[in-house]
């Protein structure tokens, strides 16, 4: 048992490493397509922000570990995370490769259903739990979606008599601070989900009766976040920041400031959500508010079919997995 929790808390922290250069982009795709910062200082402060966001919530951490499936009561519970999380990683990695801008968010929450699945049949999962997590899941990219048009349609009439050298050059400036407020929330919310399987193995291993989030959890995952951040992720800041609109300071600011602010609203109601999907959705609402035919929707229809596909093959990886897992 001891073996098997060391190697989920090892693949949890490279599940961690690779959703923060993952999920870089997300924080600072826009602020570096325009050139309010440059990559190097855009992913450094990203790194730091995200560590320390991740060291300040634990609502979500609890709602991983104890809405899915209850690790005190279901068989195999170790294996069934470790199984996960090797689903979990392989997807993001696949999607990382290609440049696709899929969940690591869906990744995990898919992975770890289809465990439970695969090891304790379908009774095995809290269909109410996960229910409400899928839910959130959903509406969260929609009301980035609303909100990133109807704050791009105000910011469009209060600056429409501002020349575009002045308003770029105020914007620029903002992105920076919308930037860091989007870092310190993807920490808020991402780096909880680990947080939140290892204590679901913590507990299934008997380690553990309650989903009290051990700080010893805490600052390693935020660790591990702050890494993988601070590495980047080059392929997907090509995709976020240039393949869905061309973006301008004034659309970064909003996109940023919309999805930092749905993000921070999750994460206060104890809702994981894709930093992935709502930043997309984000920047696809402020793009269409400023110039709805230059936005791609060929290259959004692509990120939403990604999004889609991502928990039931996800979810279906882990199945196999840890079924190959009982069976050694």
């Amino acid at each position: 048992m001891t073996v098997l929790i060391v190697l989920v808390v090892t693949l949890a922290l490279a599940f961690d490493f690779t959703n923060g250069f993952h999920d870089t982009a997300n924080a600072i795709a826009t602020t570096v397509s325009t050139r309010a910062l440059s990559p190097r200082k855009a992913v450094l402060m990203a790194g730091v922000l995200n560590f320390l966001g991740a060291l300040t919530f634990t609502g979500v951490a609890k709602t991983i570990g104890g809405k899915i499936a209850d690790p005190s009561k279901i068989q195999h519970g170790t294996v069934i995370v470790l199984a996960a999380l090797v689903a979990a990683i392989t997807w993001n990695l696949i999607t990382w490769y290609f440049g696709i801008p899929s969940s690591s968010s869906h990744a995990l929450i898919g992975s770890l259903a289809g465990a439970v699945v695969g090891a304790a049949g379908i009774h095995g999962v809290n269909y109410a739990g996960f229910t409400s997590i899928v839910q959130g899941l959903i509406m969260s990219p929609i009301a980035a979606l609303i909100v990133g048009y109807l704050l791009m349609t105000v910011l469009k009439l209060l600056f429409a008599g501002t020349s575009p050298h002045k308003a770029n050059r105020v914007f620029r400036f903002l992105q920076i601070l919308t930037a860091a407020y989007q870092s310190f929330m993807h920490g808020t919310n991402d780096a909880q989900k680990t947080m939140g399987i290892i204590t679901f193995a913590l507990i299934a291993g008997n380690y553990q009766s309650t989903m009290d989030i051990p700080f010893w959890v805490k600052l390693i995952c935020a660790t591990a976040m702050g890494l993988g951040t601070a590495s980047g992720g080059w392929r997907i800041i090509k995709t976020v920041g240039s393949k869905i609109i061309k973006l301008e300071p004034i659309n970064g600011f909003a996109s940023d400031l919309t999805s930092a602010t749905v993000i921070l609203t999750a994460t206060l109601m104890k809702l994981p959500v894709s930093s992935t999907h709502v930043i997309s959705s984000a920047i696809m609402g402020t793009g269409a508010a400023k110039r709805f035919h230059q936005v791609n929707w060929g290259v959004a229809g692509r990120i939403v079919a990604a999004w889609i596909i991502t928990i039931p093959v996800s979810g279906l990886l882990a199945a196999l997995v840890v079924n190959i897992f009982l069976r050694m």
